[in-house]
């Protein structure tokens, strides 16, 4: 069997995609998994840190954070997994760990079972969208704004609601589930319109068009479908700008979360406003050290939430 494996390399900083060899990786460290990849989804991530030469000091790069595949090796200590399982997870931001090659590492404990009623492409859709949307809405502080840490089915957010900004975004459309799951209501979205019976099989109970509403007249439209009800949870996958930011904070209850999953350019227009409204950035991926407890929660539960139909992979 031969020694090296194809891969797709960034060449260098800013640098072309190029085809070429390296080593296949053997022997697992304790408590990791080799992988043969058999999907490996395309990602905004992949192409961003190509244009600004972002997360990577060393080249050539490998990137690929959507990742499905084969158990081939399994690492000192790790159990629930055998060679020949069919698994998915989330790579990381170093060449070892990364999707778009033949054979890859994975850390056992970021890692889950596919369930049978998906494929790999299925549940290659799954990682990265997936862990932004939950970090953000379920992970305590300062990853995201506390709402279900453990993703307990008891957990009751009824009579909430809430507000998703870019609901037909792969984030977007995980975090309308996930807020099905803590069971908010009225749950709004903010997106395309052909996709709004779509979002609706999701969970969202109310769709509004942004290519009939503009964003500067979102609060008004919010406020008719709410009525009396404040929005106490915005997640706004889509709005990059202090002018776009500063429409979803005013959505926002007094008392209520809202999670950005752009960087937040809110800081110097809210400090001592008196509010008490929290507002998150998140950073979707379990590897960092503040991520990584709540990563272990959300994989132990991946496989079970997916069998019951309470996650579907994106459309």
């Amino acid at each position: 069997m031969s020694s090296e494996q194809k891969v797709l390399f960034i060449e260098s900083k800013q640098g072309r995609f190029v085809v070429s060899s390296t080593p296949k990786p053997t022997s697992p460290p304790p408590g990791e998994l080799i992988v043969k990849v058999q999907a490996a989804a395309l990602n905004p991530a992949d192409w961003k840190i190509q244009v600004f030469g972002v997360f990577y000091e060393k080249y050539p790069a490998i990137v690929g954070y959507d990742v499905a595949g084969d158990v081939e090796e399994v690492g000192e200590g790790v159990v629930g997994f055998r060679k020949g399982d069919r698994v998915f997870f989330q790579g990381h931001f170093v060449n070892e760990y990364a999707g778009f090659q033949q054979y890859t590492r994975a850390r056992a404990e970021f890692v889950a079972h596919i369930p049978k009623q998906l494929s790999y492409s299925q549940a290659a859709s799954f990682p990265l969208g997936l862990a932004t949307a939950a970090i953000g809405l379920y992970a305590n502080q300062p990853s995201g704004i506390g709402l279900n840490p453990l993703f307990d089915s008891s957990v009751n957010y009824s009579g909430q609601a809430a507000l998703v900004i870019g609901g037909g975004t792969s984030v977007g459309q995980y975090a309308i589930q996930l807020l099905r799951y803590a069971k908010f209501g009225p749950i709004i979205t903010y997106a395309s319109g052909h996709h709004s019976e779509y979002l609706k099989s999701l969970g969202a109970t109310e769709c509004i068009d942004r290519k009939q509403v503009s964003l500067s007249q979102l609060p008004e439209v919010v406020k008719k479908l709410t009525s009396a009800a404040p929005i106490k949870v915005i997640y706004d996958v889509t709005s990059y700008d202090i002018d776009s930011q500063l429409i979803s904070y005013g959505i926002l209850a007094d008392d209520g979360r809202m999670v950005l999953a752009g960087e937040s350019k809110l800081k110097d227009k809210i400090d001592g406003d008196g509010s008490k409204k929290t507002v998150v950035r998140v950073f979707g991926s379990p590897y960092i050290p503040e991520n990584q407890e709540f990563g272990k929660a959300m994989y132990k539960s991946l496989n079970k939430l997916i069998e019951d139909g309470d996650l579907v992979a994106k459309a």
